[in-house]
């Protein structure tokens, strides 16, 4: 059975506008390339999965590292929940009916780890209890305004790690208590 996970970066203040964070620092890229590399795959939400797409084709301007997230990337399977997307990029599938039935199916055939991406999708996996861990990747920044991470009220969670990524992120795992 897989293990879903939803992970984001984070504000001090709670919000995940990604934008505001600024680009990864060298280290931070690298540790986020070896994350995907280690995941069984990705199941998105469709406006997380149109930022992603991004890593879908190669772009001459690409440092090193950015080629090597975007091989990391291309290879691992993904699965977008999209009513309003009509088709997915290579190595991808699109979930548009039946959601739950289908990433449940998911969660029973797979094994490894599962990166559930977008706050809506996650959100709505909660709600039917498919979520295993939340992990936090905090940054020293408050923005202020945003989507939060957690949108609607949750079960009380427990912490099950706390890690200095690098630099000054830390990642703050929980879990359903």
């Amino acid at each position: 059975m897989a293990k879903f996970v939803t992970e984001m970066n984070q504000s001090l203040d709670g919000y995940i506008d990604h934008q505001a964070f600024g680009p990864p620092d060298a280290a931070l890229f690298r540790h986020f390339t070896e994350r995907v590399r280690n995941l069984t795959g990705m199941l998105y939400g469709s406006r997380m999965y149109e930022v992603m797409r991004y890593w879908d084709e190669d772009s001459p301007d690409w440092d090193a590292d950015e080629r090597d997230y975007a091989a990391a990337w291309q290879r691992k399977p993904k699965w977008v929940v999209s009513r309003s997307l009509e088709s997915v990029g290579s190595n991808a599938s699109l979930i548009s009916a039946d959601v739950e039935t289908a990433v449940r199916r998911l969660k029973a055939e797979l094994a490894g780890e599962v990166e559930v991406a977008g706050s809506e999708l996650a959100r709505s996996l909660a709600e039917l209890g498919l979520i295993d861990e939340y992990r936090i990747y905090l940054h020293p920044i408050v923005v202020g305004h945003g989507k939060p991470f957690f949108a609607g009220r949750r079960s009380r969670l427990r912490l099950v790690a706390s890690d200095l990524i690098v630099g000054d992120v830390i990642r703050l795992t929980y879990a359903p208590a």
